[in-house]
């Protein structure tokens, strides 16, 4: 009888985590699209009010006057379970990435955007 009672604890224990870790990829991600885009804004705005020119850098966002960005997201990493990095951030554009900290586990999608906005979204790969 205890081990039917065990038995059917570990399951619904089970079933419990799993629904807890779907609940927590689904926020993460949710917060990752919004700061990704929040980024592109202020990288779009930065440029209109440059005469089409972006930002070389990303800390440029946070200290002009006005910041074009609360606080500096790329450099302030993992963000809520994903990292988000501006390898390409020149004065003709830029491309910038969120992607999970460990896929599968905080976050199951990576995400890009481009010069203009432009986002697209993929499944991230497991490193093995």
């Amino acid at each position: 009888m205890i081990m039917m009672v065990i038995a059917v604890s570990a399951l619904f224990l089970r079933f419990a985590i799993d629904k807890v870790i779907r609940f927590n990829i689904s926020q993460n991600e949710s917060n990752a699209q919004g700061t990704l885009k929040l980024i592109s804004a202020a990288l779009e705005n930065y440029a209109k009010d440059n005469h089409g020119v972006y930002p070389a850098s990303a800390d440029i966002l946070t200290k002009s006057q006005p910041p074009y960005l609360d606080k500096d997201y790329i450099s302030q990493y993992p963000a809520k379970g994903y990292n988000f990095t501006c390898p390409k951030l020149e004065p003709s554009g830029y491309n910038c990435y969120a992607s999970p900290v460990r896929c599968k586990l905080t976050g199951i999608m990576m995400y890009t955007v481009t010069t203009g906005g432009l986002f697209v979204s993929e499944g991230c790969k497991v490193k093995e």
